[in-house]
Parts: structure tokens; C-alpha cells; sequence
């Protein structure tokens, strides 16, 4: 195998994530990543100390990517709040949908194995996304409302689509049909924000 790569970093960031949607993090080795990225077994070392590390950048990368999907879901949104808030929840479940082993991995109990600053900092960015929304619904509710309330938005379409993700609901749905689900617990999650906060229907 080739000992030089023109990006061996991206190629391995790559080579992981499509690994890693493959076979999981059961089948997860930076012997496998090397091969597919073409390199010697050996090579990874230089940009990654261990699988750990290099999951964590794949991890990292993956709740900036949910972030862009969130913010142009919300970009093609009405603009008021309670569709914002909706727009952000398609765009998460989108993303979980497309990625499903990445979104486990970014959610992993056992993520502090491999925790580095940069993915604390992503996780807490995401975090962050769903308060903003929340808090530019509620512009007059108490910070304790805005952040019950931000919990209970991401508790919502976070374990819809992992229970979908699961199997646990809609079984014999169609994709179509799960969507419309989805974004009708949304609109339900929106209004009761919206109520919380004191806004008049």
C-alpha cells in the first residue's frame, strides 16, 4: 500500500464515517480505515493516536453537519418561531435518517471514552441551537421556562427519531407516511412551547 496521501486526514475522516455507517462501532478498526483510505496500517498514527481519536473527530464533524442541516431547514422555514422551531426538528430527524450509525455514535453513552474538547464544544453548539430557538419563541418567558422548555423540544424529536431509528414505531409505515408523523408530533412539540411561554394561539 501507498506510504504518502494527498490528504491522509480527510481520507481517513471519510474512509471512518463510511465504515462506521457499514459496520458500526463493532467493526470499527483504524486497520480498516487505513485500507480502504489506501494507506499502510501504519499511517493513521500520524494524524490519529488511537480509533478513539479518530472517532471523535468523525463524532465532531458529525453535530456540525446536524447544525447545518437544522439552520437550512430553518432557512426555508416561515419566519415566525413556532416554525423555526419545527424547521430545526425536520432538519435533525433528517439528518439522524440519513446517518444513523453517526447519530449513535455523536450519542453514545460511552462517548466520554473519547471526549476531546473540540466535541465537547460541538455538542454544546448543538445544545445551543435548540435554546436559540426556543428562547427567540419566548422572547418574555423566564430563563427557567426557556430552558425547561428547550429540554423538552430536543427530549421530543430526539426521542422520536430514535425510537423510529430503533424500530420501536412505525413499523409498516412508509417513509412518506413516517415523515408526516414526525412533523405533526413537531407542530404538537411547538405549540406546547409556544403555551408554556405565555403566547396566545
Amino acid at each position: 500500500m501507498a506510504y504518502h496521501h494527498g490528504d491522509l486526514r480527510e481520507a481517513l475522516i471519510t474512509a471512518g464515517r463510511s465504515l462506521l455507517e457499514e459496520k458500526g462501532l463493532t467493526g470499527f478498526t483504524l486497520r480498516e480505515c487505513a485500507r480502504r483510505a489506501e494507506v499502510s496500517h501504519a499511517a493513521p498514527a500520524h494524524h490519529f493516536k488511537s480509533v478513539d481519536d479518530l472517532l471523535a473527530e468523525i463524532a465532531t464533524q458529525g453535530f456540525g453537519q446536524l447544525m447545518e442541516t437544522m439552520a437550512a431547514e430553518a432557512r426555508r422555514a416561515k419566519p415566525d418561531p413556532a416554525a423555526r422551531l419545527v424547521a430545526q426538528g425536520v432538519g435533525y430527524m433528517a439528518f439522524a435518517a440519513a446517518h444513523p450509525m453517526l447519530f449513535r455514535l455523536m450519542f453514545y453513552r460511552e462517548t466520554e471514552r473519547f471526549q476531546t474538547p473540540a466535541l465537547a464544544e460541538a455538542a454544546r453548539a448543538a445544545r445551543a441551537l435548540h435554546y436559540a430557538a426556543v428562547e427567540a419563541a419566548l422572547p418574555l418567558a423566564t430563563r427557567e421556562t426557556k430552558v425547561r422548555m428547550s429540554d423538552f423540544a430536543w427530549a421530543t424529536v430526539h426521542g422520536f427519531i430514535t425510537l423510529l431509528l430503533e424500530r420501536q414505531i412505525g413499523e409498516g409505515e412508509n417513509a412518506k407516511a413516517l415523515r408526516a408523523r414526525g412533523v405533526a408530533i413537531l407542530a404538537d412539540m411547538a405549540e406546547t412551547v409556544m403555551r408554556a411561554g405565555g403566547v396566545p394561539d
